[in-house]
């Protein structure tokens, strides 16, 4: 399929740092104008993380899903609490921020929303183990996601109305531990089984198919995403740090472009100290196309450039330098210019 970003577009992965919607979503407008973001600010606390954030929009739709804070994460509660109550205000403000910024935007825009197998190795059920037991409640959270993915699709399209498109996130890091059977039960003394890579992409799929035309994809910044099992489930494109392949994970990405899947190529560092030239910021993204032999127009246009992931830990000079050089690799992968800015490198 047609990705719906111009070839090498640059946009972020979702988090910023600060507690400021309205200044972030204004650099997101500012640096990113081919595809903007709604901007996720985990520095507020609670309710603002990206499990929070999602727990707020589970109830919306499904008020059993509403979530409060536990001394290890958090677990489902129902709607009424505190931290539910502060994430639907966080996010409010988040949405209206965007909106503000993208006055006359006739762009894509992307929204982020955490995946429910993520999800479910993160919240606790009332037992005190993590959905990740319960197949049902697994089910039961990705039915609910979808449904939630409607509105919030709905929602942006509302406030956004001259959008070209609108794009989902589906942010899945912890999925290669589920899938290995790497999460802690309760106890502290042993590991939940393995999902089957089966069960994992029946959830997925799920979740993808919500929105009808809208783009959906997956976002997995950890080591070896299953570049494969993503697009086997559905995922229009998958976002991934490229900076640390193995050679499997190089080839599903070429599976995955050759089918007119599109790639969010993480390549600019999350934290730094010192502007990347044009060169060494596109240097990943130049390499992994030249390893794969698909340097030409036709893939390129379904890339897109991103950090390698959330910018939330990096300093507020630091993620505006990340963001302009995600910018300054589109433009050298589409060779608009040369290349400028120097560091050194």
């Amino acid at each position: 399929m047609t990705m719906p970003w111009r070839p090498a577009a640059a946009t972020g992965v979702g988090s910023m740092p600060g507690t400021s919607a309205r200044e972030a979503a204004r650099i997101v407008a500012g640096e990113l104008p081919d595809l903007v973001h709604v901007v996720e600010l985990p520095d507020r606390g609670p309710g603002s993380d990206m499990i929070g954030r999602t727990g707020a929009m589970l109830t919306q739709v499904e008020s059993r899903f509403g979530l409060e804070t536990t001394p290890d994460g958090w677990r489902i509660a129902g709607a009424g609490s505190r931290q539910m109550r502060l994430a639907h205000a966080y996010l409010g403000e988040d949405l209206d921020a965007m909106e503000e910024s993208t006055a006359e935007y006739a762009g894509p825009v992307k929204v982020q929303m955490v995946g429910p197998l993520t999800f479910a190795a993160a919240v606790e059920l009332r037992s005190g183990e993590r959905a990740l037991r319960d197949p049902g409640a697994m089910r039961d959270i990705a039915e609910a996601l979808a449904l939630a993915a409607g509105e919030q699709v709905g929602d942006i399209r509302r406030r956004v109305p001259h959008a070209s498109s609108v794009l989902i996130q589906w942010d899945e890091p912890g999925l290669p531990a589920v899938l290995e059977g790497r999460i802690g039960t309760a106890s502290g003394l042993s590991s939940y089984a393995p999902v089957d890579p089966q069960q994992a992409e029946r959830l997925l799929a799920t979740v993808l198919a919500a929105s009808g035309d809208t783009v959906s994809g997956v976002h997995c910044c950890a080591e070896a995403p299953p570049v494969d099992l993503l697009r086997s489930a559905g995922a229009s494109f998958v976002s991934i740090d490229i900076t640390a392949l193995a050679d499997a994970s190089d080839q599903a990405v070429g599976r995955l472009l050759e089918s007119g899947g599109g790639l969010l190529a993480g390549c600019v560092p999350t934290v730094g100290a010192r502007r990347l030239s044009d060169t060494a910021a596109s240097a990943p993204v130049r390499a992994l196309l030249h390893r794969l032999g698909l340097e030409d127009d036709r893939h390129l246009a379904g890339v897109a450039i991103s950090p390698t992931c959330g910018l939330a830990g990096a300093s507020p000079a630091w993620a505006r330098a990340a963001l302009e050089a995600c910018a300054a690799v589109g433009r050298v992968l589409r060779q608009d210019e040369t290349g400028g800015a120097v560091d050194g490198q």
